[in-house]
């Protein structure tokens, strides 16, 4: 018999007084009979949802399903992934009910004044498989569905986007500009992933659109047929001079005849890394420190990561192959 689990990630977006970042991909890993899983859902069959059935002031509860429903129609457009939903119906239950039915609603959560969403999952310990994901939206702050969002609320499909990725099995990606708001706010100056941890803020809808990062991760966990054919991945690790390993550090990939970003993490204390999802041909590999948003949002934070080096790039042009990875590289880094 399989064994069942509860596991509340943190998976909160955060939230920051306006603007928004640029991206990389995390997925969920768990160890399943001692080798390190990802997180997803058996993608055979629709993964089923159920809507709360209250909206909050300014959003019936018709308007807020119908937005949700619209994001999760966002990700499962993805022409290089194979996931798909369906929409069970409008329930009276609670969103982490641990009931084995994946629930979507409203909850007042006033004492997380800087979380506008959050996600939990049950797991089966043995496969690794999601049995189910509940996502709150917490009504403390005020929320719009309008099609050109309000300036005085936070856009209810933008945020559910980036939740639905959660839900999927994504953590958060790291490709982001911000700056610092005071001791405990940040600012984000440039975008290139919804899954990035702090919103652009009031009024804002740009997070209603899958940015190549989020496309990548979407893609990795769940493939179509053509998936791994097309796309290429980069592999191998950050290292300090003496060839220390450096876990945590956000690796890069920018494709140079489109401009796409696509990023990853080093993982483990030999500083390895890969990302797959690539489109083939030459890429700059660039690696920084996670100092754009806290280290708790892309990671435990007993986690030992290291952040005191400077941004460094790989010094030849990496060129990833259709359809498998290229040569291993290391970057070596240097203190700040």
């Amino acid at each position: 018999m399989s064994a069942r689990a509860l596991v509340r990630l943190g998976v909160v977006l955060l939230l920051v007084l306006a603007a928004r970042p640029v991206s990389a991909y995390l997925e969920f890993v768990i160890p399943v009979r001692g080798t390190p899983t990802a997180l997803k859902w058996d993608a055979s069959r629709p993964v089923r949802w159920f809507a709360r059935d209250r909206g909050v002031n300014g959003v019936t509860a018709s308007a807020w399903q119908t937005a949700v429903a619209h994001a999760f129609g966002t990700w499962e457009a993805v022409p290089t992934s194979n996931i798909s939903f369906s929409f069970g119906g409008f329930t009276g239950a609670s969103p982490f009910a641990d009931d084995g039915v994946s629930v979507i609603g409203f909850e007042s959560a006033p004492e997380l004044e800087r979380v506008l969403g959050s996600t939990s999952f049950l797991i089966d310990t043995v496969t690794g498989e999601i049995i189910e994901s509940d996502i709150f939206f917490n009504s403390t702050f005020p929320w719009s569905t309008a099609a050109a969002g309000d300036p005085a609320r936070f856009d209810l499909e933008s945020v559910a986007l980036h939740e639905i990725g959660h839900f999927i099995g994504l953590g958060h990606s790291a490709l982001g500009e911000t700056e610092l708001i005071g001791e405990n706010s940040r600012r984000v100056l440039a975008s290139g992933a919804v899954m990035f941890p702090i919103s652009f803020g009031r009024g804002v809808t740009l997070d209603r659109a899958l940015q190549p990062d989020d496309i990548a991760g979407v893609s990795d966990l769940y493939p179509s047929d053509g998936f791994r054919a097309a796309t290429g991945a980069v592999r191998g690790r950050v290292v300090r001079s003496g060839g220390r390993g450096v876990p945590g550090a956000h690796v890069v990939a920018f494709h140079v005849a489109t401009g796409t970003l696509v990023g990853g993490f080093t993982l483990n204390d030999e500083g390895e890394f890969e990302i797959a999802g690539l489109l083939p041909g030459p890429q700059v590999i660039r690696v920084e420190p996670l100092d754009d948003a806290d280290v708790e949002s892309f990671f435990d934070a007993s986690d030992p990561i290291d952040v005191d080096f400077r941004v460094t790039y790989y010094e030849r042009l990496f060129v990833a192959p259709a359809g498998g990875v290229g040569p291993h590289i290391t970057v070596t880094v240097r203190p700040k």
